[in-house]
């Protein structure tokens, strides 16, 4: 199974389900999808780096807080990013991720935004590992 995410339609908001061989190439896919939601992914550099961690008690509210940090980037610093890499771990109580994302602020004449997300939510989301991997569903709030 090769990594890979797409949109489905929704009647009001972004759905979008995801794939991957492993955790991690799972939750870059539902963050690149995120991204792509919002601006042309392929018109945003690697020009800043941020890193940051997220926990959370298993596989679904640590994919939920991750992309809710994303959002969080966006509406806060204006960051938008286009790579991902990231490390999830066992931890006290649960699952840790550490991530190093790269991108820019956001310029609406350069990423020609598509949306605006506003926030992750819980309804239809899930995460599940499967024969081939791991597949994942999320609906964002626009």
């Amino acid at each position: 199974m090769s990594a890979s995410y797409q949109f489905l339609d929704h009647t009001a908001d972004i759905l979008f389900t995801a794939v991957a061989p492993t955790l991690e190439e799972l939750f870059v896919q539902c963050a690149l999808a995120t991204e792509d939601a919002q601006v042309d992914l392929s018109k945003v550099e690697e020009k800043e780096k941020l890193s940051f961690m997220v926990e959370g008690k298993d596989e679904e509210s640590l994919l939920f807080n991750f992309l809710d940090d994303l959002v969080f980037y966006k509406d806060s610093d204006l960051l938008i990013f286009s790579k991902f890499d990231l490390k999830i771990e066992k931890a006290k109580g649960g699952l840790k991720l550490s991530c190093t994302a790269w991108g820019e602020k956001l310029d609406n004449e350069k990423h020609e935004p598509k949306v605006d997300v506003k926030a992750v939510t819980m309804h239809l989301f899930e995460v599940k590992k499967n024969d081939q991997g791991w597949e994942a569903k999320v609906l964002l709030d626009i």
